[in-house]
């Protein structure tokens, strides 16, 4: 399926999408694209974000929190070499963190950063860490 182009709204809404997830390396909130973009509500962005999963220039994964990605990710491609090391550094120092002492916070900033490494295209490194996720929440339960 071919994208249909995306109305300057929309556009908008993309662009910063594109851009936040360059300089973050992770996809931002709803609330995070109400307020880059000057929206007034939450359903605008959500009304946006539909239209451009229709159209073809996004796709939302797993039914959770910041996981748009950009189907024709040519433009974001460049975050994989400037960030996909420091997310592993980032994500190891969390994994350190929990081993000390268990935190839901510090559980919920893993669960964000191995998404972000999944959006940026590393995959197999993000199913590896979602192992060791799986592994401690089965010693917490």
């Amino acid at each position: 399926m071919t994208a249909t182009r995306p109305t300057k709204k929309q556009f908008e809404t993309l662009e910063f999408i594109k851009n936040f997830i360059i300089e973050h390396g992770y996809s931002p909130s709803y609330r995070e694209i109400m307020n880059g973009c000057n929206y007034t509500s939450v359903a605008t962005v959500a009304l946006h974000v539909g239209n451009l999963i229709k159209r073809g220039h996004i796709i939302k994964r797993d039914r959770s929190a910041r996981s748009l990605e950009i189907v024709n990710a040519s433009d974001v491609k460049s975050v994989e070499k400037n960030y996909s090391h420091e997310l592993i550094k980032e994500i190891e120092e969390r994994f350190k963190s929990l081993e000390k002492e268990m935190s839901d916070e510090i559980l919920n900033e893993v669960y964000v950063l191995v998404g972000a490494l999944k959006i940026l295209g590393h995959v197999d490194a993000a199913r590896a860490y979602a192992g060791r996720i799986n592994n401690i929440s089965r010693d917490i339960a």
